[in-house]
């Protein structure tokens, strides 16, 4: 990833020394953990962003200004979350934000720029509650967009892999005991109550655990044909290799981390089957794709993005945030936040054509028929099904809500 930085910053540095703006730039806080347990999703959100950011300045920058980030990062820690955040407002005086990773980051973090007025896209947290937490008729006016896939869309996702397509119904649910994780389980347990089934064990852990072998044991007494899970990446590993040292072969569905590779490295063969919702799965199928995959290998020099999903969201998050920049002519955060809820032209993104992607009464940009399942092949993510192959051929726009009579 430290390639990524070196490229980009020298093309920024030819774009500096050849054509310097007279103007100030405009400047984007891009926040996420570069560091820590989540910085596979971090690093590969914030290399798509810079792809975008890169692309918008080659092109001569936005409103006759160069594009810079302010990269910061959160560590995925809630209390680095929130500090960082208020030093790009107020130091950095950034007129807009990307970036946020960890739910439970996104929820100490987020008020920063509500109260500052300064537009977000959150491009990686999927925590149900990210993008509800300034909303009429509390809070006139959010300031909080998001462009992931919630936990009400995956929730639902899992429960009717193992149910539907899986025909289990005695169902563990296995969850770390952060924010994410708490509110994954919540949801899971809701989803599975709606089909008059509740788990036959639930079983929390702290980031970090090691060892789950009794957990995991409890699940199997209890009689659990499939595993489902909300967590991070490592603890995920330790579920997969503890259930194999074991010799107990119940698959694993759950949320989209299983993709990460602090799983399907660490856990090597006993990643595969493991399935999981995806906004996008690595697979050049489009020209849009292509480009984009191809880019981010020229720039890194790797074979596999380490976190496809957080890439290609934070990619198009840069193209949502540039639409609507350009759109209102302005800095200003207010504008900013009003063209997004009425962004007048298609942005063409890596995941979708967005159009449009907000409302003022809709603030999630991915909805659920945009959503595949993938599926650990030969320790790489690819489509759980043929038919997830087939649809993502096909450009799935947002659903237009229907008026109330």
């Amino acid at each position: 990833m430290k390639k990524v930085s070196a490229v980009i910053s020298g093309i920024a540095l030819c774009i500096c020394t050849q054509t310097a703006p007279a103007a100030e730039p405009i400047r984007i806080a891009v926040t996420g953990p570069y560091s820590g347990p989540s910085s596979p999703m971090g690093q590969s959100m914030l290399a798509g962003v810079r792809l975008a950011i890169s692309e918008m300045n080659l092109g001569g920058g936005l409103l006759g200004r160069q594009l810079v980030l302010v990269e910061k990062d959160d560590k995925g820690d809630p209390a680095t979350g929130k500090e960082v955040v208020e030093a790009a407002i107020r130091q950095d005086k950034v007129v807009a934000g990307l970036g946020v990773v960890n739910t439970g980051v996104a929820l100490a973090s987020l008020k920063g720029y509500q109260d500052a007025r300064v537009p977000v896209i959150v491009n990686v947290a999927t925590g149900s509650s990210v993008a509800r937490q300034f909303f009429p008729p509390a809070i006139p006016d959010s300031y909080v967009f998001r462009n992931s896939a919630s936990d009400d869309i995956q929730a639902a996702m899992i429960v009717r892999e193992a149910v539907k397509r899986g025909r289990y119904t005695k169902l563990a649910i296995f969850h770390d005991s952060t924010p994410y994780g708490e509110q994954g389980r919540d949801q899971l347990t809701r989803e599975l109550a709606a089909l008059e089934l509740k788990p036959v064990a639930v079983e929390s852990f702290a980031p970090g655990t090691r060892d789950l072998a009794t957990n995991l044991q409890r699940a199997r007494e209890a009689g659990a044909e499939a595993i489902l899970t909300y967590a991070i990446g490592p603890e995920l590993a330790v579920i997969a290799n503890s259930r194999a040292k074991m010799g107990w072969k119940v698959p694993m569905i759950g949320s989209w981390p299983l993709s990460l590779p602090n799983f399907i490295d660490a856990a090597g063969k006993n990643a595969e089957g493991a399935r999981m919702p995806q906004s996008f799965v690595e697979a050049a199928n489009n020209y849009r794709r292509t480009s984009f995959i191809s880019a981010y290998h020229h720039a890194d020099g790797s074979k596999r993005i380490p976190s496809a999903v957080s890439a290609a969201q934070g990619y198009d998050s840069a193209l949502l945030l540039i639409a609507a920049i350009s759109q209102a002519g302005s800095t200003e955060g207010p504008k900013i936040r009003a063209a997004l809820e009425n962004l007048q032209k298609p942005v063409y993104g890596v995941i979708t054509t967005y159009s449009p992607p907000f409302s003022k009464d809709d603030h999630e940009a991915i909805s659920e028929n945009m959503v595949l399942m993938g599926e650990v092949k030969q320790g790489q993510v690819a489509f759980a099904h043929p038919d997830d192959e087939k649809r993502s051929l096909l450009v799935h726009r947002k659903p237009k809500v229907q008026p109330v009579n």
